[in-house]
């Protein structure tokens, strides 16, 4: 496995964000945390990342309209994004889906389930 993939975590929780930055450090990846959905793309306008976790529910833009508005640019529309939402409601997931993320991963996070999706999307 590639180690040091660059991974943007865009979670408005501090426990959540501690816990999934725990985990990916863990594994050798290079974190960058935002609270925001703002704060996500005015990152991307000016660093790469290798994959983006993308909280639903955000102060402000949420994680539909920040996928929506990446996946708008050229440059974004191959960007792996991977939503994670305690919405797991029936319907809600489609919704999610349809704003074009990668992959969807429900909270509590699953250890094993998000660094699995993270190994398949960048390999």
């Amino acid at each position: 496995m590639k180690m040091g993939n660059k991974v943007l975590v865009v979670e408005d929780n501090p426990d959540n964000m501690k816990l999934v930055t725990w985990i990916l450090e863990d594994e050798e990846y290079a974190v960058t945390g935002v609270n925001c959905a703002e704060d996500c793309l005015t990152r991307l306008e000016s660093e790469e990342f290798d994959v983006v976790l993308m909280d639903i529910s955000l102060p402000g833009i949420d994680g539909k309209e920040a996928t929506r508005r990446l996946r708008a640019q050229e440059r974004f529309q191959t960007l792996p994004i991977i939503a994670l939402t305690a919405h797991a409601i029936k319907g809600e997931d489609e919704e999610i889906l349809a704003s074009g993320v990668t992959d969807l991963i429900t909270k509590p996070l699953d250890e094993d389930v998000l660094l699995e999706r993270l190994r398949k999307l960048l390999n």
